[in-house]
């Protein structure tokens, strides 16, 4: 097992700039979804309208990421990041004209909704290029010894930023409201392009002309369902967040059941967030050595049943604790996923194999989110609550039972 050096990775001046970007792009996507979720629900008193908006980013995210992947792989990285980081200023750019206009044009909550969903449509598209794009860059950047350790750091950069937006993004909600939000968002992203500028190019390995492109997207879905343990964790965490996407009815937990404001959603949006940093930091320093396997199984369990008590609890501080333990079960199960797909991953079908990776990703969050709306609207936002927490327990049970490789993988 390689000692951990995190402070001999983060010596990597490129790495430090990857990530320092990487931080204040996430702050502002997870500000953004904050807001999203608040101002949709605002506008719509309905919570189904929440889970539309994740249906409205993942159909074309996940219609493009194979794409994405091949594209990624097939060009310069750096100009692919940059191109998707514009392009997400533009797009929320427009989220201005309702936050700024609603008065003077009269808009209707209805047409500002639809208008939302619109432009997070787009975004989507954005989505699709920029997940993998980070993650397929760190290899290049770091030496192969330090991956596990970029790799940890990379997703404690992800969850701190992820804790700050989440809660920064509910108290500017509450104290400043939507359109300085958003402003706020807007400039977080520009921020980061500044140290995505001063990354090297990364070009790709193949000639254009020589790859088609059905072939190269085939290889990476073909490589993923041949390496059972890819594919196992990526299963996983896909139906059992796909299920367990409790946080997508916080704003209604927060306005009608636990009833505190702005202010409280931001932090019980961040709770999650809040315990998968605490275990990150932990994992940081005490790694972990065998059974990973294993232990990504039984984590994913248990937030299961933080989620089932996360629907069952009345009090503001349980609620706020059985979404911090969930966040650290998650954060666990986050790290040993990242590094199996990184280690198991060839540099030259990495983007496609991350790209598939996300349409994962993008299925269970995205969807998680659609499907919270819908069964809360179908059984009550507290049944579907529970009904998605005892589905996640059942999925981690069942792929424990079937995929042996998984069970018994280490690394």
């Amino acid at each position: 097992m390689i000692s951990f050096t995190p402070l001999k990775t983060l010596q990597n001046i490129e790495f430090r700039n990857l990530l320092t970007g990487r931080f204040f792009i996430v702050l502002a996507f997870r500000m953004l979804a904050t807001l999203l979720g608040w101002w949709v629900y605002q506008l719509t008193k309905d919570p189904f309208s929440i889970g539309l908006i994740g249906l409205s980013e993942v159909i074309p995210a996940v219609s493009c990421a194979l794409y994405a992947g091949h594209v990624i792989d097939m060009n310069e990285k750096k100009k692919l990041l940059l191109i998707c980081n514009y392009a997400y200023v533009f797009l929320i750019g427009l989220l201005l004209v309702p936050a700024f206009l609603n008065v003077r044009m009269h808009f209707t909550g209805h047409q500002i909704t639809y208008f939302i969903y619109t432009v997070i449509f787009f975004t989507g598209i954005a989505r699709a290029f920029i997940g993998p794009i980070v993650p397929s860059m760190i290899p290049k950047i770091v030496q192969k010894e330090n991956l596990p350790h970029a790799i940890t750091l990379n997703q404690a950069t992800f969850l701190i930023s992820s804790v700050c937006g989440h809660a920064c993004g509910g108290f500017l909600i509450g104290f400043f409201g939507v359109k300085w939000t958003l402003l706020v968002i807007i400039g977080l992203i520009i921020l980061a392009s500044l140290f995505f500028w001063q990354l090297k190019k990364q070009h790709s390995e193949y000639k254009k002309e020589s790859v088609n492109v059905v072939e190269s997207m085939r290889e990476g879905i073909s490589y993923i369902f041949k390496t059972k343990e890819i594919l196992g964790a990526l299963c996983l965490d896909m139906f059992a967040v796909l299920f367990g996407g409790a946080v997508a009815m916080i704003p209604v937990f927060a306005t009608d059941i636990l009833k505190v404001g702005a202010e409280g959603f931001g932090l019980l949006n961040a709770a999650s967030d809040i315990g998968s940093m605490c275990i990150i930091t932990i994992l940081s320093i005490v790694p972990l050595r065998k059974n990973q396997g294993k232990i990504l199984l039984v984590v994913v369990a248990g937030f299961g049943l933080c989620i089932v008590g996360f629907g069952l609890s009345k009090l503001y501080w349980l609620s706020f604790m059985f979404l911090v333990m969930s966040g650290m079960l998650d954060g666990i199960s986050v790290v040993i996923r990242g590094t199996i797909v990184q280690l198991k991953t060839p540099d030259h079908i990495r983007g496609r194999v991350l790209s598939v990776n996300s349409i994962f990703i993008m299925s269970s969050n995205e969807m998680g989110q659609f499907e919270s709306g819908l069964m809360a609207k179908l059984l009550g936002v507290v049944r579907s609550v529970i009904f998605g927490g005892s589905m996640t327990i059942l999925i981690a049970l069942l792929v424990g039972s079937t995929n042996s490789k998984l069970r018994k993988m280490q690394y």
